[in-house]
């Protein structure tokens, strides 16, 4: 390199920022063409033997949503624009498109350059390929779930592809904005997405707009994408370097245990820390609280979880009574799936108890066996709020129903119900990744073994939803919930065997306990013995 080029890049922030990005781009460890070669070869076995019969099983029936008219469409694109900027908010709280390799972002933090010299190109290159992987994704739905593209002279498609433009751009700026912006911010303006999506939708609803309601809904994304833009990209100057490369190293870390070991040990990263209310988990005399007490305690210490949870649980009860009680046979399976589905999410963040489940198992019984022992001790709280929670939503929704002509969507709820919380224990059972999940899976498609490690990864959300398709297709409802039992039992017993436990070992450790109990949980520390002839720790003489 020449002095002139030397004086050029010391000259030039951007030059200077592309010669460190090139510097590093180049280093060893890069992805071979090999590595990438296989990456694209995988990728299209797994579209042509998974992803084709399925795109091509939903097209050749009827659509899951009929939007014939502006009218019906208008609501529809409300929901999902708003569900994209929500989404996209929340996703730049924990991951957001600012977010670098620890060790680049420590060479441009210790450097002069301005932080929106560095920063700023990265977040307008990323956000350009979110917004375009925005645009695909709510394309391709538009075009396998709803009618919308089946008549190509119809006047909706330019109206559907314009809404689509629109969401592709919103949703990349309101990732940008869940970053940079405060906690107070992002909730003002989750609260002004829901606002304007709701009147838009009355206005498309009304007939007022004359078909025109796609038209209003992709200009108001189109304003709201640029005013976010311009106010994001100004905080882009002002961002605080500190809480970056925190969450650069939590991020490179998280990645680093979802390529090499367990997906849930990356998201156990992202917990949020419990606060406050530490005294309320013990009485007055210092003996710790109940179960249940105890459980909804933990609960309230991270607020965040415990609203999700709810929100998660009232959703999903209400959707999956919906689906068992809806005279419409598709969209019956899809709202079923989609309530067992929030249930078994929200079935995880109504506390920490099913962690301390499996860490008990796979531990010493220190703590004693009274009262039930450890399922009773840690499963009480999560088995009662999600029961509760999700009866609640149910009930609601069967008196809006009512009266109903038997007992068949009370059992159907209540089998679902019981398989998601087997599921979860199935999934909070997980321990590191088997080794012989590594091994190749020699097919003539090529190897699959990648198929097994994904499907071990989400292993809760496949049975929930395998079994609710499963259910669906019984003749009769105790037969549907006779399966559901019989895959939550082998949910129990595959998740004991995670923690090196079989029922039998379970119920004589039980029984042990029951017979012979110990002090209780939370009983308080024995006392150490006393010498003979002393007074005991209450002034009873104690002997020899």
């Amino acid at each position: 390199m020449t002095t002139d080029n030397v004086t050029s890049v010391e000259a030039d922030p951007r030059a200077r920022v592309h010669a460190v990005r090139h510097r590093y781009a180049h280093r060893g460890d890069r992805a071979t063409v090999q590595d990438r070669a296989y990456t694209v070869y995988l990728t299209v076995v797994l579209g042509l033997v998974y992803v084709a019969p399925v795109v091509y099983l939903v097209r050749t029936t009827r659509p899951l949503l009929s939007l014939e008219s502006s009218a019906a469409a208008t609501p529809v694109a409300c929901l999902v624009a708003a569900a994209a900027v929500w989404g996209a908010q929340l996703a730049g709280r924990f991951w957001g498109p600012l977010v670098l390799k620890p060790f680049l972002l420590h060479v441009f933090v210790n450097t002069d350059l301005p932080p929106a010299s560095y920063l700023g190109a990265i977040a307008r290159r990323r956000l350009a390929y979110a917004g375009l992987g925005t645009l695909l994704a709510v394309s391709t739905a538009t075009f396998l779930a709803t009618d919308l593209f089946d008549h190509a002279g119809s006047a909706l498609v330019p109206q559907s592809v314009a809404v689509a433009v629109g969401t592709g751009a919103v949703a990349p700026v309101a990732w940008l904005w869940g970053q940079v912006r405060t906690v107070r911010e992002n909730l003002l303006l989750a609260t002004t997405a829901a606002a304007a999506a709701t009147a838009v939708a009355l206005l498309g609803r009304s007939g007022l707009l004359g078909g025109a309601g796609p038209w209003l809904v992709a200009g108001v994304l189109a304003v709201a994408a640029a005013l976010l833009g311009r106010s994001a990209f100004r905080s882009v100057r002002t961002v605080d370097l500190a809480r970056l490369a925190r969450e650069s190293a939590r991020a490179a870390e998280a990645q680093t245990f979802a390529w090499t070991g367990t997906l849930h040990h990356a998201l156990d990263l992202y917990r949020p820390e419990p606060r406050g209310l530490t005294s309320a988990l013990t009485r007055p005399d210092g003996r710790l609280r109940g179960h249940l007490a105890q459980g909804a305690v933990r609960a309230l210490r991270t607020r965040g979880r415990a609203i999700a949870a709810a929100v998660f649980l009232l959703t999903g009860g209400a959707v999956l009574t919906l689906g068992v009680t809806a005279p419409d046979a598709r969209l019956s399976t899809l709202s079923w799936a989609a309530g067992a589905a929030g249930v078994y999410w929200g079935s995880g963040w109504v506390g920490e108890t099913w962690r301390g489940l499996r860490d008990e198992l796979t531990l010493a019984p220190l703590l004693g066996e009274g009262w039930g022992g450890t399922p009773a001790r840690t499963l009480a709280w999560p088995v009662t709020a999600v029961t509760a929670t999700v009866g609640l939503a149910s009930g609601a929704v069967i008196l809006t129903r009512w009266p109903l002509q038997d007992g068949g969507p009370l059992l159907l709820v209540t089998a679902s119900v019981v398989l998601a919380l087997g599921a979860r224990f199935l999934r909070e059972m997980k321990m590191n990744l088997p080794i012989e999940l590594l091994l190749p899976v020699i097919t003539p498609l090529g190897d699959l073994s990648a198929l097994r490690v994904f499907v071990w990864q989400f292993d809760g959300l496949v049975v929930v939803l395998a079994g609710v398709l499963v259910m669906n297709e019984m003749p009769s409802t105790p037969t549907a919930a006779l399966t559901a039992l019989t895959l939550t039992t082998w949910c129990l017993r595959a998740g004991l065997r995670r923690t090196g436990w079989t029922f039998r070992r379970l119920l004589t450790r039980l029984g042990r306990a029951w017979s012979c109990p110990a002090r209780p949980y939370g009983g308080g520390i024995p006392h150490e013995p006393t010498a003979a002839g002393q007074d005991g720790p209450h002034g009873e003489p104690t002997g020899p």
